[in-house]
C-alpha cells in the first residue's frame, strides 16, 4: 500500500471492534494455511509461516486456531477447501492503480466480490499485467511515530538499518517505513527485533515505483474503497500507487 492509505490501514485495524475479529482471524489463519502449504509446517524452517504465526499471535488469534490452520496446510488435518493465492489488478477513482492480494477457495466468488466493490467506487477490474508493472515486491516494516520516539538513539538505529542492507527509511508524521529487497526481508526483521520494535505492519508487499498525487475527493473515495475491500474475507492485502 502507498500513500496515506498505508497508515489509514494501521489505524483502521487498531480501531476495529471485537465484532470484526472473526473477519481478521479468518484472514490470518488462511495466511498460515497457505504458508504451510507452500513451505511446510515447521516455522523454524519456513520463515513465511513463522511471520504469519507471529502476526496471528499479535492479533490474539487463539492457539488452537493457529495449530489447526498449520495442520490444514500440511494436510495433517483434512479440509475440503483448497486455498490458493490470487492477485487481482485494477483501477480506482482518478485512475489510481490497485493491486489486490487474495487467499481464496473459490475464485469465481472472489473476483465477483472484488469487481463489485471496484465498480461501486468508479473503479474497474483490469487484466493480468495491467497494473502490476507499476509495482515492485519489497520487504516492508512500518511502526507508528510513538514507537520511534521511544528509541533512545534514532541516529544509531538508522545506521543499524543501513548496515543491514535496508534500502530506504521513510519518516512522516504518522510513523516510520523501512523498505528493503525482498531477499533481505528476514534480516531486516531480525534487526527490528533486536531494537525491540514491534512492527504495526510488515511483510512482502507491492510498493509503487512512482506515486501519484490525488485530490481530497478522490482520497475519500479511496479510503471508502479500501475499507470495503478489507471487509471481504478473501482479500488479504490492498496496495495502491497514491501518495
Amino acid at each position: 500500500m502507498s500513500g496515506h492509505s498505508k497508515w489509514h490501514k494501521i489505524q483502521h485495524k487498531k480501531g476495529k471492534a471485537d465484532a470484526a475479529r472473526s473477519n481478521v482471524f479468518t484472514k490470518l489463519t488462511r495466511a498460515i494455511t497457505v504458508a504451510a502449504q507452500e513451505g511446510g509446517g515447521d516455522p523454524e524452517m519456513n520463515f513465511s509461516l513463522r511471520l504469519a504465526i507471529e502476526k496471528a499471535k499479535s492479533a490474539n488469534v487463539p492457539k488452537d486456531n493457529i495449530e489447526r490452520a498449520v495442520k490444514k496446510g500440511t494436510g495433517e488435518l483434512k479440509s475440503e477447501d483448497k486455498l490458493k493465492k490470487v492477485v487481482y489488478e485494477g483501477f480506482g477513482p482518478g485512475g489510481v492503480a490497485i493491486v489486490i492480494e487474495s487467499v481464496t477457495d473459490n475464485t469465481n466468488r472472489t473476483v465477483a466480490e472484488v469487481k463489485h466493490v471496484l465498480n461501486k467506487f468508479d473503479g474497474s477490474l483490469g487484466g493480468p499485467g495491467s497494473v502490476l508493472w507499476q509495482f515492485e515486491q519489497k520487504g516492508v516494516v512500518r511502526f507508528v511515530i510513538d514507537k520511534k520516539d521511544k528509541i533512545e538513539n534514532w541516529e544509531e538505529a538508522q545506521l543499524k538499518f543501513m548496515d543491514a542492507g535496508i534500502e530506504d527509511i521513510r519518516e512522516s508524521d504518522d510513523g516510520v517505513e523501512l523498505i528493503t529487497n525482498k531477499d533481505n526481508f528476514q534480516k531486516m526483521i531480525e534487526v527490528v527485533s533486536e531494537l525491540e520494535i514491534e512492527p504495526d505492519d510488515s511483510g512482502l508487499q507491492w510498493v509503487a515505483k512512482e506515486e501519484i498525487e490525488i485530490d481530497d475527493e478522490i482520497s475519500k473515495k479511496m479510503e471508502a474503497l479500501y475499507d470495503e475491500l478489507e471487509e471481504l474475507d478473501d482479500v488479504k492485502e490492498v496496495y495502491t500507487n497514491e501518495k
